[in-house]
């Protein structure tokens, strides 16, 4: 199996990101489009191009310790219920 690509170093092994003008359909010489054609697409690789800010963890603990209290509170006033049930 020959990995060689034409106009690519011999130790190349993966397809290059950009489309082959010779097997691409609608480029005219040189590797220009008609008007009204759409280009190929190539891939791309996009990142980060700055450090991320470091995101506070109090609005998670904030969160959780409401939601927990909310259900404590549920909890005690189904208990509540319950004992004034049974005293009856």
């Amino acid at each position: 199996m020959n990995n060689r690509i034409e106009g690519y170093p011999p130790f190349m092994t993966a397809q290059p990101p950009d489309p082959d003008p010779k097997d691409t359909a609608g480029l005219e010489p040189g590797g220009g489009v008609r008007p009204g054609d759409t280009p190929p697409d190539s891939a791309q690789v996009s990142g980060v191009s700055h450090q991320e800010p470091q995101r506070s963890k109090a609005g998670p603990i904030i969160g959780i310790s409401a939601a927990v209290l909310v259900i404590l509170i549920g909890v005690g006033f189904f208990v509540a219920y319950l004992l004034n049930l049974l005293g009856n």
